[in-house]
C-alpha cells in the first residue's frame, strides 16, 4: 500500500500541529524524523526551503506549510469536525491562528531566541511581554468555554497549542506564576492527554534507505 511521506521533527511546534491533524484523519504516512542540522536530501528536494512539516503526497505533489497539512489532511477526512466549530466560524479560526503564526511567533522566537536575534537589540523580557498579549486573548477566551471555540477541540487549539507550549517552556517557572488559570488548564489538558502523547514517540533519524514507520502507529 503506498502512502505519502511526511517529514518531521518531533520537537518542532510546526511539525507537531502537522501530526495532531493527520493522526484526527486518520491518515497514515510513512515517516521521516529529521535533525535540522543534517537535513535529507530527498527532503531538500520535494522542499527546497528546508523547514518541516513536509507532506509528499502519492501523486507527488509536495504540501509543506503546517497550515496547509492540517487542512489537506481534515480536508481528506474530519471526524471530529475541527474545521466547523462549536462556536464562531472557519473565518474567525483563521484569523486566531494567524495571529498566532504572526505577531505572537515573532515575538516568541525573540523571547526564546534572543541571541538569535542581537543585531535587532532583541530583549527576551520585552518579547516576553509583547507575546503575552496574545495569551492574555486566549485566557479570556478560555474563561468561558472548555475550548477555544466552543466545548469541543478545533482546528484552532490544536494549531495554537503547540506554539503556547513552546512559550510556557520558555521559562516554566515565570509561565507557571503567570495570570492566565484558563489557559493554563487548557495547556495541562491537552499536553496531559492520550491525543498528544501519541503524537510524540521518539523516532530515529531518517536516512536514505531506513525503514519509515507508519506514522500514526498501528500498533
Amino acid at each position: 500500500m503506498t502512502r505519502p511521506v511526511l517529514y518531521s521533527f518531533r520537537r518542532c511546534p510546526y511539525a507537531m500541529r502537522a501530526r495532531l491533524a493527520i493522526q484526527s484523519a486518520g491518515l497514515q504516512c510513512r515517516l521521516r524524523e529529521v535533525v535540522l542540522r543534517d537535513k535529507p536530501q530527498e527532503m531538500l528536494d520535494a522542499s527546497p526551503k528546508g523547514t518541516v512539516p513536509v507532506l509528499v503526497l502519492e501523486d507527488g505533489r509536495v504540501v509543506d506549510e503546517s497550515l496547509d497539512v492540517m487542512l489537506h489532511a481534515l480536508g481528506q477526512n474530519d471526524p471530529e469536525s475541527w474545521l466547523s466549530p462549536d462556536e464562531g466560524s472557519r473565518a474567525e479560526m483563521m484569523d486566531l491562528i494567524a495571529a498566532c503564526d504572526g505577531p505572537f511567533k515573532h515575538h516568541l522566537d525573540r523571547y526564546k531566541y534572543a541571541n538569535r536575534y542581537e543585531d535587532e537589540g532583541a530583549v527576551s523580557e520585552d518579547h516576553r511581554k509583547a507575546g503575552s498579549a496574545f495569551l492574555e486573548t486566549l485566557d479570556a477566551r478560555l474563561s468561558s468555554r472548555t475550548q477555544l471555540f466552543g466545548e469541543r477541540v478545533s482546528l484552532a487549539d490544536m494549531a495554537v497549542m503547540p506554539f503556547i507550549r513552546q512559550f510556557a517552556n520558555t521559562d516554566r517557572a515565570w509561565f507557571d506564576a503567570s495570570p492566565y488559570p484558563a489557559l493554563k488548564a487548557w495547556l495541562t489538558a491537552h499536553l496531559e492527554s492520550e491525543r498528544f502523547k501519541s503524537i510524540m514517540p521518539k523516532f530515529d533519524q531518517w536516512k536514505t534507505g531506513d525503514e519509515e514507520p507508519i506514522f500514526p502507529s498501528t500498533q
